[in-house]
């Protein structure tokens, strides 16, 4: 049985090849995110739901800025 530092050791390498991933796609979702996302999925939420939920808060929070901020 796998100690419980060796697990925390290959769940930190999963969020280091995520976060690698995401860089290289541009996600703009931080270690912590990237970790609540997984967490998420493991507990049965479906993959293609959250990213829909992500952008959407993205396109709403993106909306809800004032205009002299786009405009810098």
């Amino acid at each position: 049985m796998p100690s419980t530092d060796s697990k925390r050791e290959k769940a930190r390498e999963v969020v280091d090849i995520l976060e690698e991933i995401s860089v290289l796609l541009n996600t703009e979702l931080d270690r912590t995110q990237l970790s609540l996302c997984v967490s998420l999925i493991e507990n049965g939420v479906n993959p293609e739901a959250l990213a829909t939920a992500i952008k959407e808060l993205r396109r709403e929070t993106q909306d809800l800025q004032p205009e002299t901020a786009m405009s810098e």
